[in-house]
């Protein structure tokens, strides 16, 4: 396949530029004597865009605020959805298979952006990393637990500067309450929920059917990623295929990495011991055994249970509800005073009171909310992040890996993608269906405490549940 636009380009990598300055000459040193990975002083970062159309366009949109960026390649499978990156960036050329971009743009771009859906998250960034690339990869960081793992093992191999786009990660909030719970103010927490509002695309609904023409703007095939092939079904796109196991993680993927990044910067957990959860189910479902395991339910409540990593032997739990469901409100917080944000919320809850914090880790606020002004706030202790998540990023991969933190590295994302994914794991083994089971005996086939052995990533008392660990990628990818 040919590129669908390309645009001119220089091989920065073959010349030394000369300079001159009050008589005196020195050299730049370009990037191949640096190394790969490495950027010269006198050069900007040049990103290729992964998905150049929804999130994508905005994130790119970010990156090229930095006067350090430039955006030199862009890849989508739609040429409706990357109209508008396309037009931004007219220099960039272009691709509709991200494989052929990395392979033809190699020596032009130094770092990648992914921003598809989930299913093509873990393929794409891998194949960049391989190449000694740089990677900003949205969340959730990947599409089944194995994937995190491989990502978290491959950031260390290439030695490339990661991050995943939880952009409260880097916020203000979150380190404010981090440093309001290692001071002692609400003591040991022991439990937290969070909650969301999502999903606000359908979920727990019947699979499209009908026949449709393919778009001429859209290359369906790609589309699909590593997932089986199916008809093509405007249901899906450009936005509603969260909502399907074979392409999305439903509201937990969309919103847990954003929601429960404070929990897992602040408490001493790692990987849970064990996941369990209730799924809301349609009426007729319950009776008539229709329920539809291509897609996501309407609503669940997943409750995760995780060894203390400071205090052998304790246990602490979390709890996520989505789909309007909510935790019961503290009795703390007033009754006209918000729980939470719109798109959801944090409840720590400690031996010696209870923070509640906003999506993106905002606003943390002890209860009651009195308490902020009668209490005194612990000084600053962690850095903060002035230029946000993008431009961190943007930096370090200037800096060079090594040279500089980023604030959701894959050393972080990866454990947290995989925790997170098994209230998934828990989900997509309740809809399990026995074909040799009848009644009721199969509707509560995978209704049950799952236990988890993190080391080998493996379900210990409920095999069926491993079959979504790692899924199987349709041939050729």
């Amino acid at each position: 396949m040919t590129p669908v636009k390309k645009g001119s380009s220089v091989n920065r990598r073959n010349f030394i530029r000369n300079a001159g300055i009050t008589g005196a000459a020195f050299f730049i040193v370009p990037r191949h004597v640096l190394g790969r990975g490495f950027i010269a002083p006198s050069d900007k970062l040049n990103i290729a865009g992964i998905g150049a159309g929804g999130k994508g366009a905005s994130d790119l949109a970010e990156f090229a605020k930095s006067p350090k960026v430039n955006i030199v390649a862009l890849c989508d499978v739609d040429d409706r959805e990357s109209k508008k990156s396309r037009e931004n960036f007219p220099k960039a050329s272009y691709y509709h298979d991200f494989r052929e971009m990395l392979e033809k743009e190699k020596n032009n771009i130094d770092a990648c952006s992914i921003s598809t859906p989930d299913n093509t998250h873990a393929v794409a960034t891998i194949a960049a990393m391989q190449l000694g690339k740089h990677v900003y990869t949205q969340k959730p960081l990947t599409h089944d637990i194995y994937e995190a793992r491989m990502l978290t093992e491959a950031a260390k191999k290439y030695k490339v500067v990661t991050q995943m786009g939880n952009q409260g990660g880097s916020g203000d909030g979150v380190r404010k309450a981090k440093e309001m719970v290692d001071a002692g103010m609400i003591g040991k927490v022991y439990e937290a929920k969070a909650w969301t509002n999502r999903p606000v695309w359908p979920q727990g609904i019947p699979t499209p059917t009908g026949k449709f023409e393919i778009p001429k703007e859209l290359n369906w095939d790609l589309w699909q990623g590593p997932a089986k092939t199916i008809e093509y079904n405007p249901a899906y796109l450009p936005f509603n295929w969260r909502g399907w196991w074979a392409y999305g993680t439903g509201a937990l993927g969309d919103m847990a990495c954003h929601i429960m990044d404070p929990i897992y910067r602040i408490l001493p957990v790692d990987y849970p011991e064990s996941a369990e959860c209730s799924v809301a189910t349609i009426w007729k479902e319950m009776w008539n055994d229709t329920q539809n395991t291509d897609a996501c339910p309407p609503a669940s409540i997943i409750h995760l249970t995780y060894p203390d990593k400071k205090e052998p032997g304790k246990k602490i739990k979390i709890s996520w509800y989505d789909g309007g469901l909510l935790p019961e409100r503290p009795a703390e917080l007033l009754p006209e005073e918000a729980f939470g944000n719109w798109d959801g919320g944090v409840l720590l809850i400690g031996t010696k009171g209870k923070m509640l914090i906003d999506c993106y880790g905002a606003n943390p606020r002890l209860l009651p909310t009195k308490l902020m002004k009668e209490k005194t706030m612990p000084k600053p202790t962690i850095k903060r992040v002035p230029e946000g998540h993008y431009l961190q990023w943007v930096n370090a991969c200037i800096a060079g890996y090594g040279n500089a933190q980023t604030s959701s590295p894959f050393e972080f994302a990866g454990p947290f993608t995989e925790s997170i994914l098994m209230g998934n794991l828990a989900i997509r083994s309740w809809q399990l269906k026995n074909p040799k089971l009848k009644g009721w005996e199969d509707k509560y086939l995978g209704r049950k405490k799952l236990l988890w052995d993190a080391k080998n990533m493996k379900v210990t008392n409920f095999d069926e549940a491993n079959q979504f660990v790692r899924r199987e990628y349709r041939q050729g990818w």
